[in-house]
């Protein structure tokens, strides 16, 4: 499995950014597919998830309202619509995947990750 983000950039607060996550390989859409973002000296947290093609997904309390995970079968693609940004969400973004169907906010609990993308917030 192959993925790769996209779409991070400099952003003033209040605008907004798309990412993008490409997947390829033997992937399946039904399994969990999550967001992560990793600020400098600290760890990497969770950001989204869901279970794609499911009525299943979370979000960190402090995103929640403010982005938004969807996905596109036909493209193998899932996006994380960011609005509203603020400037500590700066970070690296990165896309994981979750072999399982289960959604879960844990980093370990995922088997593929992309190579992360840089989102920027100035204030």
């Amino acid at each position: 499995v192959q993925l790769q983000a996209y779409g991070g950039g400099l952003v003033q607060a209040g605008g907004s950014l798309r990412l993008s996550c490409a997947t390829s390989g033997r992937t399946r859409y039904s399994y969990v597919l999550g967001w992560f973002r990793q600020a400098p000296g600290k760890e990497r947290e969770f950001v989204a998830a869901s279970r794609l093609g499911a009525d299943s997904t979370a979000y960190a309390d402090s995103v929640k309202g403010r982005f938004t995970i969807s996905g596109d079968s036909a493209k193998n693609t899932v996006y994380l619509q960011m609005n509203s940004l603020k400037p500590e969400d700066t970070a690296v973004y990165y896309c994981a995947v979750r072999r399982d169907f289960v959604v879960s906010r844990r980093p370990s609990e995922y088997d593929y990750w992309g190579q992360g993308t840089q989102v920027t917030v100035s204030s």
